[in-house]
């Protein structure tokens, strides 16, 4: 598929862009419904995108400049040799891992600035993010990046020759007509399923679910997800024998776990606390017995 989807002039117009977009404005869109679900202003959605887009942006860049491919894509070696290239967004190269924490950091930033409650709102950005994920990944597919090792399976994709990744260029071992595993599609397919059942959990369980439980099981959900899916990563950053990616991953279920786990304890203890209170209250408020309240001649 050309990558171009319009050129106007000196003007280009590309699928990647269209679709980045798309899945932006689209996120948007659901959190704003999730907004208004939790009695929130639904207009903050809009006042943080920015803030979170920027954030995310720049910690996704910082994610890939530091970064060193396994697949021969440009990395750290290349801006450390190059500097001013890091700053060309323009040419392409953002992790997703950095995304998420810039975004979650903006979602933190705005909130605490405008005095709203924080979980809630990590919990209504995280429907949207899923869901960007959902149609961001296609992005992939069109610049025939994020694909795995051959597969004979009837939905692997045929990728160029021009984009194949070491050691796939090799013609002779692997052919033009090989098929890859799309790994950009199987990814966007668990996001959507985490979005659904986070949606759906919402709605049957509101009133169970604590402010930030949605937040913690999606870094849960895309954290599993994403664990597995880079080990059909060749072009994976590689921290020894594990991807960079695994460890982010690990750490973000494993806190997410601690963070339900304590919160959960922490919201039982405030309930015990509270229903042992007012015991203490209807005990203090009780008239006083007969024998206590009458003179004994």
């Amino acid at each position: 598929m050309n990558p171009i989807a319009l050129q106007i002039g000196q003007v280009t117009i590309y699928w990647y862009g269209i679709l980045i977009v798309a899945s932006v404005l689209v996120g948007a869109a659901v959190s704003i419904v999730q907004a208004s679900k939790r009695a929130q202003d639904p207009e903050h959605v809009w006042n943080a995108l920015l803030l979170c887009l920027i954030l995310g942006i720049v910690g996704a860049r910082i994610y890939h400049v530091f970064s060193i491919s396994q697949g021969g894509a440009i990395g750290w070696p290349y801006y450390r040799e190059h500097p001013n290239e890091a700053f060309k967004i323009w040419k392409g190269g953002l992790g997703l891992i950095g995304a998420i924490i810039g975004g979650s950091l903006g979602t933190i930033v705005y909130a605490r600035l405008a005095k709203l409650p924080i979980l809630t709102w990590l919990d209504i950005s995280s429907y949207g993010f899923l869901i960007a994920q959902v149609i961001g990944r296609w992005g992939n597919y069109i610049n025939q990046e994020l694909y795995g090792p051959p597969t004979k399976l009837p939905w692997g994709i045929s990728i160029d020759y021009g984009h194949r990744i070491i050691p796939f260029h090799n013609l002779q071992i692997y052919p033009l007509e090989t098929r890859f595993h799309p790994v950009f599609l199987y990814e966007s397919l668990w996001c959507l399923l985490g979005f659904i059942l986070l949606w759906w959990l919402s709605a049957r369980w509101r009133d169970r679910l604590l402010a930030g439980d949605v937040f913690w099981l999606t870094l849960i959900w895309y954290g599993v997800g994403r664990f597995a899916l880079e080990y059909l990563r060749p072009d994976a950053w590689m921290w020894g024998p594990i991807a960079a990616a695994q460890v982010f991953c690990a750490l973000f279920c494993l806190g997410s776990v601690v963070a339900l786990v304590l919160q959960r304890r922490a919201h039982t203890d405030a309930l015990t606390q509270t229903h042992t209170d007012k015991r203490v209250d209807e005990r203090t408020d009780e008239p006083a017995s007969m024998t206590e309240s009458q003179d004994i001649p």
